[in-house]
């Protein structure tokens, strides 16, 4: 049987979002395959779950943007020494300078061995290179593939591992209906929606994430005569409700009040996806992965996204007619069309599971720790 692991993951803290996320997953693979697991951060409400599946918790603020954060160096080394890991897997660049120059401190014949993982395409410079100094590199998807080779040359392209983010096909099962109770609440609440073909953009309110072409497409559905409706599930950060007071304004002057829905901020957006006819990806920026776009398409929902980034790849390997030229509004316009007239089908699987990704990680560090 292969030998117990100890694994030390290092990040800023444990509230929310895709890296935290990827974390508490990592963590509870580890433990369920009989391996040990520990995380530095500075805490957040993911922690209690994080220890109930297992891990152990080291509440640091490695991540604080103060110079006494540097005292965590120190301290982060000394746990080294006293834990023994074996691998250190650093996932974000100042709580990853912290981990790096713990790690260097130590003889190399005491060092764990070292992995970071590039979750997007950082401002290039030599604050974000400490994220491509491990001896292994995860990079999560081929467009952060080339984004290293591209900008940082010195890097071996031998040591890089492509591992794209992945999904739970069975907490977002293909054709997954929501439970009676809350269909009833979501009817009540916007009842606008029923008879509806409901198109969903989920992404926070921000200019780059493609809700001012969302109402524009919208708008051309209505001109066309289809009885469209456009959800826009997210809130905008509190130093930017201009823009979301921007879009109301654009949603008023088009004539769309009857068309286009805000409901702010949700923890139910699975269930929201699951009884919309279509789910978009307008981000105008390149996304690194593109996590919500791969659980539309995992709960069989057609997406339409631009192509470029990461869901470009995710589209190109599970549904290639959901792909978009990036900002022609006109041809997104004729693919929802298009898709109203005749529905399409999404594949029932999928390469971006779960599964496939936390099993890839572990031979990462199955990969150096031998």
């Amino acid at each position: 049987m292969a030998s117990r692991l100890t694994v030390v993951q290092v990040l800023p803290a444990l509230d929310s979002g895709g890296v935290e996320k990827g974390t508490l997953e990592v963590g509870k693979y580890l433990v369920d395959h009989g391996h040990r697991s520990i995380v530095i951060s500075s805490g957040g409400r993911m922690v209690a779950q994080l220890e109930r599946e297992g891990s152990e918790h080291v509440a640091w603020p490695v991540g604080a943007k103060r110079l006494t954060t540097l005292f965590y160096i120190r301290k982060v080394r000394e746990l080294m020494v006293r834990e023994k890991p074996d691998i250190l897997h650093l996932r974000s660049r100042l709580p990853a300078w912290i981990g790096y120059r713990a790690w260097m401190g130590l003889p190399v014949a005491n060092r764990p061995h070292l992995v970071t993982t590039v979750h997007g395409p950082y401002t290039p410079g030599h604050y974000s290179s400490v994220m491509v100094r491990g001896e292994r590199v995860i990079a999560i998807s081929e467009m952060i593939r080339e984004y290293i080779l591209m900008n940082y040359p010195s890097v071996d392209p031998g040591i890089i591992r492509m591992i794209p983010r992945g999904v739970d096909p069975q907490a977002y099962p293909h054709g997954y209906r929501p439970p009676a109770e809350w269909l009833m609440q979501w009817r009540a609440q916007f009842p606008q929606l029923d008879g509806k073909y409901v198109i969903t953009l989920p992404a926070r309110l921000t200019r780059w994430k493609g809700q001012e072409d969302f109402i524009r497409a919208i708008g051309g559905l209505k001109r066309r005569g289809l009885p469209v409706h456009g959800v826009l599930v997210g809130d905008a950060h509190p130093r930017k409700q201009y823009f979301a007071d921007e879009l109301r304004a654009q949603v008023i002057a088009a004539g769309l009040e009857g068309n286009v829905t805000f409901t702010g901020h949700r923890n139910d957006v699975k269930e929201i996806m699951a009884v919309s006819d279509v789910v978009l990806s307008l981000s105008l920026d390149p996304e690194a992965f593109g996590r919500v776009s791969l659980e539309a398409l995992t709960l069989g929902k057609p997406v339409a996204g631009y192509d470029h980034g990461g869901v470009a790849e995710q589209l190109a390997a599970v549904f290639p007619d959901g792909r978009v030229p990036v900002g022609d509004v006109a041809a997104l316009e004729a693919k929802l069309a298009q898709w109203y007239a005749m529905r399409p089908t999404v594949p029932d699987s999928n390469p971006f599971t779960l599964e496939r990704m936390l099993r890839s990680t572990l031979e990462v560090y199955r990969e150096l720790a031998g």
